[in-house]
């Protein structure tokens, strides 16, 4: 059987985001428009199946111009896991205040394709809890994304860079009559692409892109890409 991978559409927006640079890491400071990554996040956040599946965002449209705003807030500069006490934020050392430099109503179109992994090409750890049959197919993994997507389900709330900041969405059926992105061409330079969890998942390595939005539209290069640097 061939496979194709289907591209699908969904409208996000929000009033506040922070896409954050990671080479600032003392005070949040994001980037011009969302990562894709972050976009990424947000169709895994409808539908995700581990190594049945994967999104690949090709294009992001930026509909509402680019607006900043600096806020100050409370932060918690320790991590949770299970082997650690319980994180008393009265703690002085724990709660920290910090500068956050971040987006103002922003409002996207972000288009990614489904990628289906056959059965043949899925590691072993795959079918450790699960067999799938012999003729599982793309369709499968399209009926409950437009499923999902058409009825506003998720697993998780979708957000804008980080979790505080939620995001409003909609599934863009058909992509036919639709406003025009900002009008707008600029070059925003390198950014962050995504990371890179097939070689070290434990550890994996960043991947960034430079980044060029011509009226209005940022063209996504696939992770495979000459133009994606590692």
């Amino acid at each position: 059987m061939e496979y194709t991978d289907k591209e699908y559409c969904l409208e996000v927006w929000g009033d506040w985001a922070c896409f954050t640079r990671p080479e600032l890491k003392v005070e949040r400071v994001s980037y011009d428009v969302i990562t894709p990554s972050a976009a990424r996040a947000i169709f895994e956040a409808i539908l995700f199946k581990r190594y049945a599946m994967r999104w690949q965002v090709t294009k992001i449209e930026v509909l509402r111009p680019i607006k900043w705003a600096t806020i100050r807030r409370n932060e918690v500069g320790a991590v949770v896991n299970s082997s650690m006490k319980p994180i008393y934020i009265d703690d002085g050392k724990t709660r920290q205040q910090k500068n956050t430099l971040l987006l103002l109503d922003v409002r996207y179109r972000i288009y990614a394709k489904l990628v289906f992994i056959p059965v043949k090409d899925r590691p072993k750890e795959a079918f450790a809890k699960h067999q799938p049959s012999a003729d599982e197919n793309p369709m499968k993994y399209y009926q409950m994304f437009e499923r999902r997507a058409s009825q506003g389900q998720c697993f998780t709330q979708l957000y804008l860079g980080c979790r505080e900041f939620s995001a409003n969405w909609k599934y863009i059926e058909s992509t036919d009559n639709l406003d025009n992105p900002l009008a707008e061409d600029r070059d925003f330079g390198i950014m962050l692409y995504d990371m890179d969890f097939e070689e070290n998942p434990q550890k994996p390595n960043a991947m960034f892109y430079r980044v060029q939005m011509k009226k209005g539209v940022i063209v996504v290069p696939d992770k495979d890409s000459e133009e994606v640097l590692r």
